[in-house]
């Protein structure tokens, strides 16, 4: 039985390496010959392309060579709100499927997936708008119930993450006591809570929290 043709739509292919472009656009052409299709190899190339050209659905990968683009998914979808975007990537799932959703990606998949895989997701992605792996789904279900479960920084109230943060970004007591106009005992307590909330026992321990949870 004849696959049903999808389209034709307008998809952006973003990844800084040719061969993996080349891949998912054979299987974007499988879905329809007609889809038309423009690439990018950085994210600067990305906005470039929302900006000039309407595009249906966007394929990017997570990181490129000149950042990534989770920084720049605002950016897009404030261009182009209806667009669809599917985040290609070689992250692990787990720690950050949640994270490109929550900044405005409409679908995560990773970059380990098998050809049919791939192109499960791209069809749902086209049929429904969206395309979220089972896992991710489950991830979903969790951070709706409890979203400290999946990241522990939401644990803390505002003035202990603006705290943290500075310690993460290198800062002393004495730097964060001048920089917020806090006494040092001040900010002492609040590192003793903070270590607390976050149930670790040192600064190495909060700067792995976040670079696993602050892209």
């Amino acid at each position: 039985m004849q696959q049903e043709k999808m389209g034709p739509f307008k998809f952006l292919l973003a990844d800084d390496h040719a061969i993996v472009r080349q891949g998912i656009q054979l299987i974007v052409e499988d879905l329809n010959e007609e889809n038309e299709i423009r690439n990018a190899s950085s994210l600067q190339q990305i906005l470039k392309e929302v900006k000039v050209h309407s595009f249906d659905f966007a394929i990017l990968d997570a990181q490129m060579q000149d950042g990534n683009c989770i920084s720049i998914l605002p950016e897009i979808k404030e261009h182009q709100p209806d667009l669809k975007i599917l985040i290609f990537t070689s992250f692990e799932e787990e720690t950050y499927s949640l994270k490109f959703i929550q900044a405005g990606a409409d679908g995560f998949l990773s970059k380990t997936s098998l050809e049919f895989e791939i192109r499960n997701a791209l069809e749902h992605l086209v049929t429904k708008g969206y395309y979220y792996p089972p896992f991710t789904e489950k991830l979903m279900a969790v951070s709706h119930q409890n979203s400290d479960i999946l990241n522990p920084l939401n644990r803390l109230s505002e003035r202990e993450f603006q705290i943290a943060e500075l310690y993460a970004k290198g800062m002393g007591n004495l730097e964060i006591a001048n920089a917020l106009n806090l006494k040092q005992n001040t900010v002492s307590t609040f590192k003793k809570r903070i270590f607390e909330k976050l149930e670790i026992e040192n600064l190495v321990e909060l700067l792995e929290l976040f670079k696993t949870h602050q892209i």
